[in-house]
């Protein structure tokens, strides 16, 4: 490891330096004047209280201005800078590793080239690249420069303006986002912080949890099948309590049939389970009796099945502890409390939503939230061509996720919700598809929430009906 670290330490781009030592050391007291006046700007000071539009963004592109465009990779960054009119003032891109180190001389080239330029201030555009970019992004503003990022599928769909070249690697990349900065083609990045950044992680965790015991349920279905074809039968939920606690000592057939009727009592006394469960010992045994499994092969299966079984009981442990701990997290967070008043908004949902959604006083409206949601409409239309209206998918998944579980357990349980959906699927005119409807009710729901967490107010079904429009009404009104 530290000779692939020194290796590419090796293999980076050096800060070039002037021949003459006066030219130098004037370089370096421009520098060092520069570093000390640098000042980030960051979305609290920029979009906070109003509106950053595209008028605001490129007002905040200054003369004053050295703009630094990066390329992120997973080990090596690559940056090159334009100034406002988009005149390239480096001569080459530098590379630099994704260490102090590496930042380090980041940051000496781009003062240097502020330097040679005349610059006071530094904004550097990068392109999100899974989580490389996080590191980078948080050490630039904590020491001076202000930090954006372009939307990835913006470069690409610019890289031939450039070159006339379909060409896009990691040192091309950066003069585009570098350009793209300058044009106003850029939005702030936001890392959650306090609650919310811990809300984030531990809702990060549930996710990867939940996955883990969807795929390790999985496995076990598959081993179960092949050695115990009549399992689901016998035991009806394979996740469930009564039978995990069995397959972590007897998975196969001839183990059950071993124990018999009251070794699976024992069992379940064991592990202290209450329920109906007790009563069907005697036809699991019947069925692991009569069972046509195969029979080679299950001592290796049999340690995979006991330890599968372990696994999800251990991940339903801590997927509980998790949820509980973001719950708690969850109601810190200013009139959040009053949202579960919602039927079928539960402290699961809401987690989700709060966490995925993050600080809201960086937002106006929440049409924002929606298009950050991917659930913003969009449509392609020319001319006499009318193109079908649409959701986006362009933002954060997650947060898409789950708005539609909170509008799928609103319908169920709420009855306004579930009046409100019968009404978009079975009006009159322009009648809404199962699907459509749910879009439509997870969009009033972030609406909902967004008001309530801005102003505080309690939830009142009643006025949620009064705001919906219905086509009688808008015939009468007309």
């Amino acid at each position: 490891m530290m000779n692939a670290n020194a290796n590419r330490r090796k293999n980076q781009v050096k800060v070039s330096a002037p021949t003459n030592i006066f030219e130098q050391e004037e370089l370096k007291r421009k520098a060092d004047d520069i570093l000390k006046n640098l000042k980030p700007c960051t979305w609290r000071d920029l979009e906070c209280n109003r509106k950053f539009a595209k008028n605001d963004k490129l007002t905040f592109i200054t003369e004053e201005m050295l703009i630094v465009g990066c390329d992120i990779g997973s080990e090596t960054h690559y940056i090159r800078a334009v100034d406002f009119r988009g005149i390239e003032v480096s001569k080459k891109p530098f590379g630099f590793v994704n260490d102090a180190e590496g930042f380090q001389n980041a940051l000496a080239w781009m003062l240097e080239q502020a330097a040679k330029s005349g610059k006071t201030q530094i904004v550097m555009g990068v392109e999100p690249t899974g989580h490389y970019w996080f590191c980078l992004a948080s050490w630039m503003v904590a020491h001076g420069v202000s930090v954006v990022q372009v939307n990835p599928y913006a470069v690409k769909q610019t890289k031939e303006l450039e070159d006339n070249s379909q060409l896009k690697d990691d040192r091309k990349d950066p003069k585009l986002i570098a350009n793209l900065v300058k044009d106003g083609n850029y939005g702030m990045p936001y890392l959650p912080e306090g609650v919310y950044a811990q809300m984030r992680g531990l809702s990060m965790f549930r996710d990867q949890l939940a996955e883990d015991r969807i795929r390790e349920i999985n496995r076990l279905h598959r081993d179960m099948k092949i050695h115990f074809p009549e399992y689901k039968d016998a035991f009806g939920k394979v996740e469930g309590a009564f039978c995990l606690e069995v397959l972590k000592k007897a998975p196969f057939p001839e183990d059950i049939a071993a124990l018999g009727e009251e070794g699976l009592k024992n069992i379940w006394r064991e592990a202290r389970l209450r329920g109906r469960g007790y009563s069907r010992a005697s036809d699991i045994v019947k069925y692991a009796e009569r069972s046509v499994g195969p029979k080679e092969g299950m001592d290796a299966r049999r340690e995979a099945v006991k330890w599968r079984a372990k696994k999800i009981v251990e991940l339903d442990e801590k997927l509980a502890e998790v949820e509980q701990e973001l719950h708690i997290k969850c109601l810190e967070i200013p009139h959040a409390e009053n949202i579960e008043e919602i039927s079928g908004i539960g402290g699961n949902i809401l987690s989700g939503v709060l966490a995925e959604m993050g600080d809201i006083s960086r937002f106006d409206d929440a049409k924002e939230i929606q298009k950050l949601s991917g659930l913003g409409l969009v449509a392609c239309s020319s001319g006499k061509h009318k193109g079908e209206t649409r959701i986006s998918y362009r933002g954060r998944k997650r947060l898409r996720y789950w708005l539609f579980q909170a509008a799928k357990s609103a319908v169920a349980h709420s009855a306004e919700f579930k009046e409100l959906h019968q009404y978009y699927t079975t009006r009159a005119e322009n009648p809404l598809k199962k699907m459509q409807s749910l879009i439509v009710i997870a969009c009033k729901i972030l609406r909902i929430i967004f008001a309530m967490l801005r102003t505080g107010e309690r939830y009142d079904p009643e006025r949620m009906l009064r705001d919906i429009r219905r086509q009688t009404e808008q015939a009468t009104a007309a």
